[in-house]
């Protein structure tokens, strides 16, 4: 034990000193272990969270395991938002991992014969919010309970396959870390259900294996696709050398590669992930994201349209030259400002101040690495001779299929029935009944367009089950037609925020779901189906990000999609205006994060701001645009992903002008003039790291909270500071915490001393502005938390979890917790409740009776019994029950009713047994009182 501590005191010293080095699996397990403590000893582990949806639009889909006995019955697993189970084909789904660790998950497997479920955390299909798993779960009750069976430092895991003779031999495939190189990763295997394991495949450290299929009548023979990535914050390379296909005919015991030269595949640095479907031993199917470039056509074609391209490497006495006609048409076809017109523009060209390929740049930003890169793209093989041989089964390209996001998709499916009928998928999902020669699409409009799991009935062709980063579709007709079946909430939400309205709304962006806006006080209820509305709005498609509310007049929303797209909305009149900030003619575009910052200013409506790598400012509403800052970045990284781009933006409500800013590569500046003159006040803290929060506080002018995130270092150490003096000093307040990126911070808005945190595996409070923290569990389960919201009025905490949608709690409690209040008993208010002459009632004879209920915090300051003591205005004493309180917050759920022999204390025609046999308190103005031994307190409601 001495040992182990003395290692991981070593290891945590040694990240101390380095952030960029990846965080050691013992520091994650005992991360894992230390929350499971706090969670245990949490002063607000009895404080409930109700989560409000939605639903509807769901969350990405990894991997099914369906019983093949009765497809009726299957397990879905979600990237972030943990593993469901149903027994009536969708209609209703259950959560099995919320005691689980982790709800991020890679790949499923269930043993049907004996009901043992195997989970292959950590998402593989490296995206941008790809979480890492904690290795190999394994439950044998229906995932009442999860032990770890190992492979803790894979990260990302892509398959498990279980001997149907035998199930304690299992093959899985591991991907390994994203983004860094690390040893644990191929394949494994073990023939004792978990105990140990051996590594049968390894490429190297930066090779992992992305799937293996077995031949569904051979558990010997079995194909591995290896795949080589390098991805950073500011390059992705989703091929390389390591990558290629390996064959096992020993049930993965050892394995022989056999993409070759001779093969017939693509082979190299251009092979990125690959998927293969096994028909038998002969006929295997492959899919691969053919990385190498395509051939330029020596011919180009004659047109009167004029591409970005046509200026790169132009003349000025080329370009002055130019029909004004012709420049003008171009000009206005692709949105230039209306000062730039061919007159103007050709006179810059003469004196020099703009050259013609400017015209190019103007256009470019982060999405042109993305979408114009000339690659051949997804590729259909075919082998008849058990993998020695393989040929393309179409001719020409699959285009629009994976664009330039093959590293995203990677699947093909064949069906059991029918050798020649396959199915692929990225955007679209596509099907070919002919072999691959020929493919068509079974979109619809009902089904998301990204496609990541499938499972083809055998018995009966034309039965799919789909997923997609829209949740789960299932369809009888081979694609003419899906059911949509969303009930799990497991949204992804990159942001979270609210309006000022009494009964006020909840607005998120979502990974790749849009915007939507919906009530704090959302039940879940299927009645929508019948009104044909449901609660929750979208408004904004792409990727959701950032939400700001005219706290004026809530119908003006802005927010927008991916790398800075921003728009003003005007709900009540359906008017949507294009916002972004567009950079002058001859300087460099602008860099804008994936999630861009925006901001209003709590000193003026009207006054916007925007971080792309300088801080834009707007005084209308986001109509004209002016750059207050030179770049606040290290300046970028050459890669194809925007880098060195602004990533936080915080306004002391203090001061107008006094603003921080915070970048992806690790920079936080300060200004305190609007923008006049800016200082890095970076110099002290941790290097190079991703600024997830920077927060200027609204108790103490010279205070401002940030959070750093490791996270695409593979560093999970958390990073949380508070400076008192404006960001010259800095104090590291991560105390306690366990290993988790942060994402955000933020201030309670009544009790200076209250602080709130989002991590990548859960959210916490401390009661000491950081002192300590304690984390909150009572129905949250481990998931990201990426931001959250206090709403002041209602005294609301708003959690925007990536994974499980949205959750709320009181905090109305909390806020009176101080060191001089934590001595004694704090009862929380309660709110005025209205009579109703139906409580305890039914509204039919098939009906249930209507019991009202309401929650009655307290908080206890140590464990004992304590008395609950309900009161009327007159002192009577009306009921009283003990229970069993816990130190810190606890919850006591009240009913309303008044013990029988009390009822003598009102007058008979005031009150009466209800249809249930019960009494209820009515109108009258009553206190609730909570002893615990020598210490009381007492609060007072009304009903009305």
């Amino acid at each position: 034990m001495q040992k182990n501590f003395f290692l991981v005191t070593c290891l945590i010293s040694f990240l101390a000193f380095s952030q960029q080095p990846p965080t050691p699996a013992i520091i994650i397990q005992n991360g894992i272990q230390q929350k499971n403590e706090l969670a245990q000893n949490s002063a607000v582990k009895n404080l409930s969270f109700k989560n409000i949806g939605p639903s509807i639009m769901s969350g990405r889909v990894v991997d099914f395991a369906v019983n093949p006995a009765n497809p009726t019955e299957f397990y879905v697993g979600y990237a972030s938002g943990g593993l469901w189970y149903t027994n009536n084909n969708g209609t209703s789904f259950a959560p099995v991992m919320d005691n689980s660790p982790t709800q991020n998950v890679g790949c499923v497997a269930v043993d049907w014969k004996n009901g043992t479920i195997w989970v292959g955390t950590g998402e593989v299909n490296a995206s941008r919010s790809s979480y890492a798993g904690i290795g190999l779960l394994k439950s044998t009750d229906r995932g009442k309970t999860w032990e770890n069976m190992g492979l803790t430092d894979s990260h990302h895991l892509a398959s498990i396959l279980i001997n149907p003779s035998n199930p304690n031999e299992v093959v899985v495939g591991a991907v390994g870390h994203l983004y860094s190189t690390n040893e644990e990763r191929g394949v494994f295997k073990t023939i004792d259900g978990g105990k140990s394991w051996q590594k049968t495949l390894f490429i190297n450290d930066k090779t992992g294996v992305i799937e293996i299929s077995a031949n569904p009548e051979n558990f010997n023979t079995m194909y591995a696709a290896a795949w080589e990535k390098d991805r950073k914050a500011w390059n992705f390379e989703g091929s390389g050398e390591g990558s290629g296909l390996y064959k096992s005919t020993d049930a993965g015991s050892t394995w022989v590669k056999i993409s070759t030269e001779t093969s017939g595949l693509p082979i190299g640095k251009g092979m990125g992930r690959m998927g293969t479907a096994v028909v038998d031993d002969e006929t295997v199917y492959l899919i691969v994201d053919n990385q190498f470039h395509r051939e330029e056509k020596t011919e180009k074609e004659e047109t009167d349209i004029i591409s970005k391209d046509f200026f790169i490497g132009m003349t000025a006495e080329t370009f002055l030259e130019m029909e004004d006609k012709k420049l003008n048409q171009f000009l206005k076809a692709n949105g230039f400002q209306e000062k730039y017109r061919a007159e103007n523009i050709k006179q810059m060209v003469r004196v020099g101040t703009v050259k013609p390929e400017d015209l190019a740049k103007y256009l470019e930003d982060a999405n042109s690495q993305l979408f114009n890169t000339p690659v051949i793209g997804a590729e259909v093989y075919k082998s008849l001779d058990g993998g020695e041989s393989w040929i393309k089964t179409h001719d020409g390209f699959l285009d629009d299929l994976y664009y330039s996001y093959g590293y995203y998709f990677g699947k093909i499916h064949v069906d059991p029935s029918d050798a020649n009928k396959i199915y692929i998928y990225g955007v679209p999902i596509l099907k070919s009944s002919d072999g691959g020669k020929t493919f068509e699409s079974i979109d619809a409009d009902n089904v998301h367009a990204d496609h990541h799991a499938l499972w083809i009935n055998p018995n009966m062709p034309g039965h799919l089950i789909d997923g997609n980063d829209g949740g789960v579709n299932i369809t009888y007709d081979d694609g003419k037609t899906w059911i949509k079946n969303n009930a799990p909430a497991v949204g992804q939400f990159y942001s979270v925020n609210v309006d000022s309205e009494k009964n006020y709304n909840v607005y998120g962006g979502l990974q790749d779901n849009g915007v939507w806006v919906g009530p704090h006080n959302y039940e879940e209820s299927a009645g929508w189906q019948q009104n044909g509305k449901y609660p929750y709005e979208s408004i904004m498609g792409g990727d959701g990000m950032q939400v700001q509310i005219d706290s004026r007049n809530s119908d003006v929303v802005y927010t927008g999609f991916q790398f800075g797209n921003y728009f003003r909305i005007n709900r009540k009149t359906d008017e949507t205006t294009y916002i972004q900030p567009k950079h002058e003619l001859g300087e460099s575009p602008y860099r804008f994060n994936w999630q861009t910052p925006i901001l209003l200013s709590p000193h003026n409506q009207d006054i916007l701001y925007l971080g792309g790598n300088k801080l834009m400012r707007s005084m209308n509403q986001g109509t004209d645009w002016t750059a207050i800052s030179e770049d606040l970045t290290q300046g970028g990284k050459a890669g194809n992903v925007a880098y060195g781009t602004l990533t936080s933006i915080s306004e002391s409500p203090f001061q107008f002008g006094l603003l921080y800013t915070g970048s992806d590569d690790g920079l936080i500046h300060i200004s305190k003039n609007g923008g006049g003159n800016w200082n890095n006040i970076s110099g002290s803290l941790p290097k190079d790291l991703w600024v997830s929060r920077v927060i200027a506080s609204s108790h103490k002018k010279e205070r401002v909270y940030i959070t750093l995130n490791g996270y695409r270092f593979d560093n999970f150490k958390p990073y949380v500071y508070v400076s008192e003096n404006f960001g010259n000093t800095w104090k590291d307040i991560s105390g306690n915490l366990p290993a988790s990126p942060v994402n955000v911070v933020k201030e309670d808005p009544v009790n200076e001393n209250l602080l709130y945190l989002g991590t990548d595996n859960g959210a916490y409070i401390s009661f000491n502005r950081g002192e300590n923290w304690e984390v909150f569990s009572k129905e949250l389960p481990n998931v990201a938390v990426h931001d959250l919201v206090i709403q002041p009025e209602a005294k609301d905490l708003v959690l925007g979890t990536h994974g499980r949608s949205l959750y709320v709690a009181d905090i109305a409690l909390l806020q009176k917790l101080t060191d001089d209040t934590m001595k004694e008993i704090v009862v929380s208010e309660m709110d005025t409740i209205e009579f109703s002459p139906r409580w305890g009632s039914k509204f039919s004879t098939w009906g249930k009776f209507y019991e009202p209920k309401t929650s009655i915090q307290f908080y206890a300051p140590k464990k004992g019994k304590a008395i609950i003591l309900i009161s009327s205005e007159e002192g009577k004493e009306l009921k009283q029950w003990t229970v069993d309180a816990e130190k810190g917050v606890n919850v006591v759920e009240y009913d309303f009713t008044v013990s029988e022999k009390r009822i003598k204390y009102f007058d008979k025609e005031k009150i009466s047994k209800a249809e249930n046999g019960l009494y209820y308190l009515p109108s009258g103005k009553y206190s609730v009182q909570i002893k615990l031994e020598e210490i009381t307190s007492l609060t007072n409601f009304s009903i009305e």
